[in-house]
């Protein structure tokens, strides 16, 4: 049984793999040669890698920049980190973190079959988080681990990753023009947020793929020459703060810092390169193969993907989303340091990813004055709310790290609330949910591809 959760887990949370085998299965059902078969699914299998290491240079060329900002502001705190915060907690939680996923990936697979809720969330990491969440909030309320909390663990978390693609799908379609596929993240409620304040505040007309360069600065319009500039330029000033000695001693050993920074700076734009070539190749493979579930297993079913799908469509607006985000968090953490709570300090990765994708979200709606407010709501909502889920954490409120994205966070927030009522509140209030989710899907109006928030 052990090695068989091992094996699970393992396939789940690889989005390569997992995708891949929705690929084979997809071109299985349409009948498609076995040479197209294979060559889709190792298309898809390798699209993704390509995907997953473009975003782990990402993440590789930011760590520097967040140890930088630590050392040079001198503060201490929780830092919101999915994955550090995931690894301490599955090393007492993982068997009921593997059991939750697995029936939570069943949920989410009826419901897109028997509701309106199309949507097949395939991001594997990212069910594997949200599952290990669920886990430590209904251990830590008092329940113990067998099958009923199993089961309403895989209807909460399964009934959330349904509907949260439902909640950003609309603005999908304003920002992808098809109706093709969804976003399989876990800041989705703050992605929707975004698109929200975009639609109420801002300017949908002057977009920021708008910005109009001088003719000498033409250049600038290559989104890998133009991060490259912007993020030299920051990561050069925040060395110059930071100071030679401690980055040549602790993170560049021995290179001149300043040649350290700007190698840095490059090499997130190359990071950025790479998930772009990822995601053509991505979208070009599985959205054909996909069309063999949408019409034999889950009619109308749409891939729900990680966040990077959406990066091509508003290169300007990732950069504006990164910055705004980031900025507002720090004036976030010194408000917390002002007012002696616990600190939050600015994770670089979750706001570069999520305040990225909020300043996409925000643009497709409102333009750059939406993309400025989307991705700063979004910012507040990350920056403050791991203050409220860190008391229903259990003894995991005492590690160093807490979840970052803001689907972790509301979800963690109601369901630890929701369990001081004790195990039938619980079930409650999780059965509740799955009854709302159904019958919303009753009464909601069937969308169609060239729908568009008006």
């Amino acid at each position: 049984m052990t090695a068989f959760l091992n094996f699970f887990v393992s396939v789940a949370s690889t989005p390569a793999i997992l995708v891949g085998l929705i690929a084979l299965l997809g071109l299985w059902l349409q009948k498609k040669p076995v040479t197209k078969i294979v060559e889709g699914t190792l298309k898809t299998f390798v699209g993704f890698l390509v995907l997953v290491g473009g975003a782990g240079i990402l993440v590789n060329s930011l760590n520097p920049f967040a140890v930088m900002f630590k050392f040079a502001l001198h503060v201490q705190g929780v830092v919101p980190s999915n994955e550090a915060v995931v690894a301490i907690a599955l090393q007492k939680y993982g068997t009921a973190t593997a059991l939750v996923m697995l029936t939570g990936m069943i949920v989410n697979v009826l419901l897109a079959r028997f509701t309106k809720f199309k949507y097949i969330f395939l991001t594997g990491q990212a069910m594997l988080y949200m599952s290990c969440l669920t886990a430590v909030v209904l251990i830590s309320t008092g329940m113990k681990t067998n099958i009923w909390t199993i089961i309403l663990g895989g209807i909460f978390e399964g009934t959330l990753l349904t509907i949260t693609p439902a909640i950003c799908q609309p603005f999908m379609r304003k920002i992808t023009g098809s109706n093709e596929v969804a976003m399989g993240h876990t800041g989705n409620i703050g992605y929707a947020t975004a698109g929200l304040m975009g639609k109420w505040f801002g300017n949908v007309k002057n977009s920021t793929e708008n910005i109009k360069f001088p003719k000498n600065l033409g250049f600038l319009r290559d989104s890998t020459v133009s991060i490259t500039l912007v993020m030299g330029i920051v990561y050069l000033i925040l060395a110059l703060i930071t100071g030679p000695k401690f980055i040549e001693t602790k993170l560049s050993l021995g290179t001149n810092y300043l040649v350290y920074s700007i190698t840095q700076a490059g090499t997130f734009a190359a990071g950025f390169y790479v998930v772009l070539a990822g995601v053509r190749m991505i979208l070009g493979e599985i959205i054909p193969a996909f069309q063999g579930i949408a019409t034999k297993i889950v009619p109308n079913a749409k891939p729900a993907l990680d966040v990077p799908i959406i990066f091509p469509y508003a290169q300007n607006a990732i950069l504006i989303g990164f910055f705004v985000s980031f900025i507002v968090g720090t004036l976030s953490m010194f408000v917390m340091v002002a007012i002696k709570t616990v600190v939050i300090i600015p994770g670089v990765v979750g706001h570069f990813f999520c305040g990225a994708a909020s300043g996409i979200y925000g643009n497709a709606t409102g333009g750059r004055r939406g993309a400025i407010i989307g991705a700063a709501v979004n910012s507040l909502l990350i920056s403050w709310l791991p203050l409220f889920i860190l008391p229903v954490l259990g003894s995991l409120k005492l590690a160093a790290s807490t979840f970052a994205d803001t689907d972790y966070l509301f979800g963690g927030i109601i369901l630890g609330n929701i369990g001081r009522l004790g195990q039938l509140g619980i079930t409650i209030g999780i059965l509740a949910f799955l009854l709302i989710v159904i019958l919303w899907s009753l009464f909601m109006k069937e969308p169609n591809s060239k729908e568009a928030i008006k």
